[in-house]
């Protein structure tokens, strides 16, 4: 069975960070692509960065680009977010999602899961 936990959230100042593990049971990253989505409250989700391991390709959209880093330890099967400047507006649960083609092709993420709380205070 495919799952992914992601952990690692907690409460941090503004400016500070934090790094989120997506740890992956019952399939090897080397077949899947990752992606990461948080979900505000009273807002919708964001889809907001991916990496494939297929073809170490990834992205990251604009409001995290420069200050959240994707990587991942393939002998753990493990993905992780580094998240630095964090901001308020960064506060949301964060999810990871499998996908099975790269993280630019036309296949839809997997169940996103249980996340983890990221408070960001001012």
């Amino acid at each position: 069975e495919v799952q992914l936990q992601a952990s690692g959230g907690g409460l941090v100042q503004a400016g500070g960070s934090l790094r989120l593990s997506c740890a992956a049971s019952g399939f090897s990253l080397d077949e899947y692509a990752i992606g990461w989505s948080r979900q505000a409250p009273g807002k919708g989700r964001e889809e907001f960065s991916c990496i494939g391991a297929m073809d170490g390709r990834s992205y990251y959209a604009d409001s995290v680009k420069g200050r959240f880093t994707l990587s991942t330890d393939n002998d753990k099967n493990t993905v992780y977010l580094q998240m630095n400047n964090l901001k308020p507006e960064d506060t949301a649960i964060y999810h990871c999602a499998p996908k099975r083609c790269s993280c630019f092709a036309k296949c839809g993420f997997g169940s996103w899961g249980r996340g983890t709380l990221v408070t960001v205070s001012s």
